[in-house]
């Protein structure tokens, strides 16, 4: 194994031990103490230099995924993460962009809270998609074909209107394209962009009615635990024949909020099979390891 390999391996043992350990320890102050001072010394060393960059090269390694993370905190006006030179590349927003559709749809009327898509009996890429589906239940399973429903109801003039109005850019939206341009073709955002326009949702700043705006953050809700409230949309896209996914969202913790847009490719991209769950679970990982939940 080449020698940065066994290093990425070494950082990436001492950072699950040093997870495990404080998982493993009752949350009083006896864990300051239990907790080994070396070890702690040496995560601490890793968060703060470039063994930073080998440890979170190792957590996407570990789940054989290439890509960057960002993680924006608006009370510090201070982004960290993972491969910043990444952060300003566009690509497909996939189905993270059913947070904006939902949006424009609630505020434009096309739907309301209580909207069901109604499925009539046709055959569908998933089973799950084969129901009639609340908003809710549709973004949940991330429902294309629902989503397309709305899209088509937006209407190509009315959805750019609206996209202008939220600062979502890099959207190609035409006529011809109305029910897929956010999975194929020319549309394109960075991942700076989806927290910026995440932040707007989160504080309700976006130029639209609040309830639209409150409905759309309920929705989006994806786990509440006694630390945290993590909230987010999941994507998944092809671009010259490649595979890649997002993370979009934000978590709720000890009185902050933090917002995330991680990006990821299979580094095989002939085994895909895990892919759809890595997108969320290196997330949580690096979040982990940078001490915002546990």
């Amino acid at each position: 194994m080449p020698m940065k390999k066994n290093v990425i391996l070494v950082l990436l043992v001492i950072f699950m031990a040093s997870h495990h350990l404080l998982q493993a320890q009752p949350e009083n102050d006896s864990v300051k103490t239990s907790f080994p001072k070396s070890l702690m010394n040496k995560v601490t060393a890793m968060k703060s230099g470039t063994d930073s960059a080998l440890i979170l090269q190792g957590i996407f390694n570990k789940y054989g995924l290439t890509g960057t993370m960002l993680i924006l905190d608006p009370e510090k006006n201070h982004c960290f993460g993972y491969n910043s030179a990444l952060w300003d590349s566009g690509y497909l927003p996939a189905s993270t962009f059913k947070i904006a559709n939902a949006l424009i749809a609630l505020e434009t009327g096309v739907i309301d809270t209580g909207y069901v898509f109604k499925w009539k009996g046709e055959k569908r890429k998933l089973p799950q998609w084969e129901h009639d589906l609340t908003l809710k239940n549709a973004f949940k399973v991330s429902c294309v074909p629902c989503f397309q429903e709305m899209a088509l109801k937006i209407g190509p003039d009315r959805m750019n209107s609206y996209l202008k109005k939220l600062t979502y850019p890099g959207m190609d939206v035409h006529r011809d394209n109305i029910g897929l341009f956010w999975l194929e073709g020319k549309s394109r955002i960075t991942p700076r962009q989806q927290v910026e326009f995440l932040q707007q949702l989160y504080r309700e700043t976006l130029p639209m009615e609040q309830p639209a705006m409150k409905a759309v953050k309920a929705i989006m809700v994806n786990e509440v635990t006694p630390g945290y409230t993590l909230s987010g949309k999941t994507g998944w896209a092809i671009r010259n024949g490649n595979n890649y996914g997002w993370f979009v969202g934000y978590v709720e913790t000890n009185g902050n909020v933090y917002f995330i847009a991680t990006l990821v490719e299979p580094e095989d991209q002939a085994e895909i099979a895990d892919f759809a769950l890595a997108r969320k679970t290196v997330t949580m990982d690096v979040l982990r390891f940078f001490g915002l939940i546990r």
